[in-house]
């Protein structure tokens, strides 16, 4: 038996591309995004409420991530995507269906429209549904995971000074904390667990219509080099 499923939305997001999206949601506060609702449920009465509501749960598809043979191990990054596991012990993107789910910070509620932060959202993601945080419910205060028992420990992030002045400039035309976001999504530390760069390999990645670029000076740090406008890009929600 076989069901089919319609977005009730698109996410209109801070990240452009998939690398240093944060791996979970509220890791990056200032990662912000729109959810703009098509019909029917654009009207007001479908978000009828939900102003009394501060976090809300996405469902949504990784669309950059469909696969036609569903996976039955993975490799999280959390485990240094070396180790194999069962797909239903991680989080990874790879997965039947292709469904995900996010708790995000809900800002502000419009017709049609709601404002989220904390997001690990790519732009242009399809959500299927939208449902009440509740905490008396959802959270469990005895709760356990051995494989991922806390948070990642943050790495170092420093700035060249030009680059944090190019960011500070960009945060104002865009009306964004562009400086908070690059700082928690590196502190992160993107790349992949298994790679140990040299120092002058370069990284870079775009938030809103921005790239960013870095490089690793020493083991456990992070140096911004740059922030640059990316060419006929238009990143801003207003």
């Amino acid at each position: 038996m076989s069901y089919s499923v319609s977005p009730i939305g698109f996410v209109r997001s801070c990240f452009k591309e998939k690398f240093a999206i944060p791996r979970q949601p509220q890791l990056a506060p200032a990662a912000r995004g729109v959810l703009e609702l098509v019909a029917p449920f654009d009207n007001g009465d479908a978000v009828q409420g939900l102003e009394q509501v501060s976090h809300v749960w996405l469902l949504f598809l990784f669309h950059q991530a469909l696969e036609d043979k569903p996976r039955l191990k993975v490799r999280p990054p959390r485990l240094g995507g070396n180790q194999s596991v069962g797909v239903f012990s991680t989080r990874a993107t790879h997965r039947p269906n292709g469904i995900g789910q996010s708790v995000v910070k809900l800002e502000k509620v419009e017709a049609g429209r709601l404002w989220l932060s904390g997001i690990d959202l790519l732009d242009g993601t399809p959500v299927l549904d939208v449902k009440p945080y509740l905490p008396y419910a959802d959270i469990v205060a005895d709760a356990s995971n051995a494989l991922a028992d806390s948070a990642p420990a943050p790495i170092k992030v420093e700035w060249q000074p030009a680059a944090l002045e190019q960011a500070h400039q960009h945060a104002l035309r865009l009306q964004e904390p562009l400086v908070e976001l690059i700082e928690q999504c590196l502190a992160q530390d993107p790349r992949p667990a298994y790679q140990q760069p040299a120092p002058e390999r370069r990284y870079g990645v775009q938030f809103w219509d921005v790239d960013v670029h870095w490089h690793y000076p020493h083991p456990g740090a992070i140096c911004v080099l740059e922030v640059v406008q990316a060419a006929d890009m238009n990143g801003s929600l207003v």
